[in-house]
């Protein structure tokens, strides 16, 4: 099963094409954002190490919940 999370670009890097993207509760990583154009403050959606899609702060936010609520029922949280 393939996954894709969201988060929210922090910092971006032009001359690497990557950026810092924040998923929240301490955890961000280094994303390669040559696929899509993003800003500093808006939301990617991500699957392995790159960003595929920008999202609206309301549709990330609703995805990120749906995530902590599945996590919570299966006991990981």
């Amino acid at each position: 099963m393939c996954l894709a999370i969201p988060g929210k670009v922090v910092s971006i890097d032009a001359k690497t094409g990557h950026a810092q993207v924040d998923y929240g509760e301490g955890t961000s990583r280094t994303v390669n954002v040559s696929l899509v154009d993003v800003k500093v403050g808006q939301y990617v959606l991500v699957h392995a190490g790159f960003a595929i899609q920008v999202l609206d702060q309301r549709e990330a936010e609703e995805t990120l919940a749906l995530f902590r609520e599945m996590l919570e029922m299966g006991g990981g949280g």
